[in-house]
């Protein structure tokens, strides 16, 4: 995927993201229960490829 599209995936994750905790929050159940933890798992793989992009692979 080029950067401008990891961007966009990004935001569509993010939004998908807030819209189940706020179902979850709300106390609705979760069209799919592992929704939550599979679409943060999806974020962190987005954000790691457009980290190792950037060269930013410097340790804390």
């Amino acid at each position: 995927m080029r950067d401008e599209e990891l961007g966009d995936e990004l935001g569509r994750l993010e939004n998908e993201l807030i819209q189940e905790r706020g179902i979850s929050a709300s106390g609705g159940a979760p069209t799919n229960p592992n929704a939550i933890g599979q679409i943060k798992k999806d974020i962190a793989r987005i954000k790691t490829v457009q980290r190792e992009r950037r060269g930013d692979n410097a340790s804390l």
